[in-house]
């Protein structure tokens, strides 16, 4: 068994290093998007929510479309940025579209069209500012479903505070970086407690103490890391390095989060000194179903919803994250049924046994409000300048259950 997990943690480590090596960073505000022979007839660039004081500026170049039809009209493929039209509204649109093109009268008019870029000798260099405030989609329709497009776009979208600081977060997100240090602290303090109280009762304190004891430093260390990229992000619009390194705490954490979770569940060095097989395949498993998750969660923010298999992760993060949420019940189900057990014979596990049932409503709470508040918060429900909102519910709402 030692054999399998040495194994899974080595096959971890390796899946992690490929992908950061090969995953070229994105989740700047400063994109650099390369489309290569796509004839999708929506590609959504970027949303960002803009103040009256909003600017996004384009770069097109190296622009070649290869078309398989007799007849090729570049004046078909349209660049558009629209307020309150964001990707998933798009994307019905066209679904509802009987021609499978949603270019009619319900759109403004276009920012420039390939016709415009051809003129310029297949290059293009144009900033707009955005005086109306809002959340805006930037996107290409392509109306020539035969052709196929490569070019090279890079994007810049910021808002201008003071009249002359960048502010290259969302109108919705730019409270994130204090937001995120606020909480980083308030773990730190949480993290002091415990240890303090830990070092009282020496005699009592197991090995699953020391590990949520690592999962608090953990969430402290990922909220810093966290704190750091958004405040990169705000201010040049890259992260310089540092969504690297949270990504690495976020998966370290995450993992960690679930492991603790099963631990308890399962009775470890609280009821009994080892898990038994079942329970040892069924940590791995959901291991290797969070390491599946996370990496799906960086394949979604590195990306964005121009990349063709954007959609498809965004589907795996989603059922990875309900797969374990439901996952982690099933140890606190089996010590549950091995204490009731007990019990008739047992005083002590009478008492055992309140305390599990106790623990599993808190984490089926736990998980119902994650997914009934968070979400619910997480879409349109939340005006775009207040987009951190969501963000800070999550993070009280993991405080409070993890603590």
């Amino acid at each position: 068994m030692n054999l399998k997990m040495r194994a899974l943690r080595k096959a971890i480590i390796v899946i992690l290093l490929i992908f950061f090596l090969f995953t070229a960073p994105s989740t700047a505000a400063i994109k650099s998007i390369k489309i290569r022979s796509d004839n999708r007839p929506l590609i959504v660039f970027v949303e960002f929510g803009f103040t009256h004081t909003g600017f996004i500026s384009l770069e097109i170049s190296n622009v070649s479309v290869t078309s398989t039809g007799s007849l090729y009209d570049p004046s078909l493929i349209c660049f558009f940025l629209l307020k309150d039209r964001p990707a998933n509204k798009l994307l019905l649109e066209l679904e509802q579209s009987p021609g499978g093109c949603i270019l009619d009268s319900t759109f403004d008019s276009p920012l420039f069209t390939l016709r415009d870029v051809s003129e310029s000798h297949s290059s293009l260099h144009k900033s707009y500012h955005v005086t109306y405030p809002g959340e805006y989609s930037l996107f290409i329709l392509n109306c020539s479903p035969q052709s196929f497009v490569t070019m090279d776009v890079r994007i810049e979208a910021y808002n201008i505070h003071d009249g002359t600081t960048k502010d290259y977060l969302s109108a919705g997100l730019t409270e994130l970086p204090s937001l995120y240090f606020i909480i980083t602290l308030i773990y730190i303090n949480f993290l002091a407690i415990w240890i303090r109280v830990c070092f009282k009762n020496r005699r009592s304190v197991h090995r699953i103490h020391l590990l949520m004891g690592a999962l608090l430093t953990m969430q402290a260390v990922s909220m810093f890391c966290n704190a750091e990229e958004r405040h990169h992000v705000k201010a040049t619009g890259t992260p310089q390095g540092w969504d690297v390194t949270f990504y690495v705490f976020r998966f370290i954490n995450s993992v960690l989060f679930f492991t603790v979770i099963v631990l308890i569940g399962a009775g470890w060095s609280y009821l009994k000194p080892f898990l038994q097989k079942k329970e040892m395949r069924f940590l791995m498993m959901m291991i290797s179903v969070q390491v599946l998750g996370n990496v799906a969660s960086i394949v979604i923010d590195e990306t964005g919803p121009f990349s063709k298999n954007w959609v498809a992760w965004s589907q795996v993060s989603m059922w990875t994250d309900i797969i374990c949420c439901n996952g982690v019940l099933f140890p606190v189900m089996w010590s549950m049924r091995s204490l009731k057990e007990a019990s008739k014979t047992d005083e002590k596990s009478g008492r055992n046994l309140s305390l599990f049932i106790q623990f599993y409503w808190l984490v089926v709470g736990y998980f119902l409000v994650r997914i009934l508040c968070v979400l619910s918060l997480k879409t349109s429900i939340v005006f775009y300048k207040n987009r951190w909102v969501w963000s800070a519910t999550e993070e009280i709402e993991r405080l409070k259950n993890r603590n």
